[in-house]
């Protein structure tokens, strides 16, 4: 086996790196290889530190490439952070062939008009996502390639991130030899692996709950309709106990991972903590239902926030499918509840689907981004206009089919 029959997606988390092995098997991907590193020099998903973030990321590549036996040398790479932002664009041309067919270079050039909206300074394109096309005056065409018309229109989002934060991130796997297959935006990638079709078509938000920054993306009849990273995370319930309790962080972050929930009505009001069992340097004992009202109050805030967003896009209390939660964060005790009670709509953990794998942790949410990754990549439902100009007639007509929804 050679590293050109493997797909590699890579997860730069600000608290972990997380990395996945996948193999096509018999026309199915198997999953072959795990693996995670505590992260240095990222924080809120953005490098702060290149020595630091090289430093984690050899180490993570060197755990991988001895489960695998081989060595890692491409990969899909997760980009996130507060820095990334979306926008909706629209396209464009006139078909200038006598017969008026619609091919290929002219499906190019309307995405390439979509892109030509007012950037932000110092912000390049990281997606241009095709959302639906219109041939004269027909609108809602998936498909265009084909159709006879004199005039197409695309409706895009466009989705941008920070030049410096993504020429850091290249220089980064520059320095360790892993070639970029592509960037792509982690909470889209990790939406490949947890929802179906069918969510997507009705409506549904994926909410990836991380240590510093919470993602957002929200679909309705398979198109994006908002993609955003919120500087707020895991961590801050962290912080918040340790405030509330006045104990260090480390064993704030203990207490949380043991005894955490954000259900503080059904725990009982005489049961206590000895910190004693978590540090033996630390002496003392709190209440648990008081730690429960602290991180309770908190994910309600995170989620609030997430719900502000959902405003934007009409979409608060109206998503049929719900909201699906991933990333470490979200297997805090009780938390499904609560985003219940916060979104009004259902709500539930997202399992990883579309592969299979003998490692058991590969279906495991807080992997659901580098599994992501390893799905998303290959398919090119998605791509920067960067690849799409070398892509060819078959890859083009199959990126739309990929964004049909049922």
């Amino acid at each position: 086996m050679s590293s050109k029959e493997i797909i590699t997606g890579i997860d730069l988390g600000s608290k972990s790196i997380k990395v996945a092995v996948g193999q096509e098997v018999a026309g199915e991907l198997n999953i072959i290889g795990l693996a995670e590193e505590p992260s240095e020099g990222i924080s809120k998903g953005m490098i702060i530190s290149i020595e630091d973030t090289i430093s984690s990321l050899s180490s993570c590549l060197e755990k991988i490439d001895k489960m695998i036996s081989m060595q890692i040398e491409h990969a899909y790479i997760g980009i996130s952070g507060s820095h990334i932002i979306s926008q909706e664009s629209k396209g464009v041309i006139a078909i200038s062939r006598a017969d008026g067919e619609i091919k290929d270079d002219d499906v190019r050039r309307v995405l390439e008009a979509a892109q030509t909206v007012v950037t932000p300074p110092n912000y390049e394109f990281i997606h241009s996502i095709p959302r639906s096309f219109t041939v004269d005056n027909q609108p809602g065409i998936i498909d265009p390639i084909g159709m006879t018309g004199v005039r197409l229109e695309v409706e895009s989002q466009i989705i941008l991130g920070l030049s410096n934060q993504i020429k850091n991130l290249t220089k980064c796997f520059y320095r360790v030899g892993v070639n970029i297959d592509d960037k792509i935006l982690s909470v889209l990638a990790a939406a490949e692996t947890v929802l179906s079709r069918r969510q997507k078509d009705f409506g549904v938000a994926v909410v990836n709950l991380g240590h510093t920054t919470t993602s957002l993306v929200v679909f309705e009849e398979g198109d994006i309709l908002l993609a955003k990273v919120l500087p707020i995370g895991a961590r801050h319930i962290t912080g918040d106990i340790s405030l509330g309790l006045k104990i260090p962080l480390d064993l704030a972050e203990a207490i949380k991972l043991r005894y955490g929930t954000t259900l503080p009505d059904k725990v009982d009001k005489h049961e206590q903590i000895n910190l004693k069992d978590l540090d033996e340097n630390e002496e003392g004992i709190v209440s648990r239902k008081e730690v429960a009202k602290i991180i309770e109050a908190r994910c309600e805030e995170i989620f609030e926030i997430v719900d502000k967003e959902l405003t934007t896009v009409a979409r608060s209390g109206k998503l049929p499918a719900g909201v699906v939660l991933i990333g470490g964060g979200s297997k805090l005790d009780g938390l499904v509840e609560t985003a219940k009670s916060v979104f009004k709509t259902p709500a539930s953990i997202g399992v990883s689907q579309g592969f299979t794998s003998g490692i058991n942790k590969s279906y495991d949410p807080i992997f659901s981004t580098a599994v992501g990754l390893v799905l998303y990549g290959p398919k090119s439902s998605i791509k920067n206009t960067k690849v799409l100009k070398n892509e060819t007639f078959s890859k083009v007509k199959k990126m739309f089919k990929n964004l049909m929804p049922f």
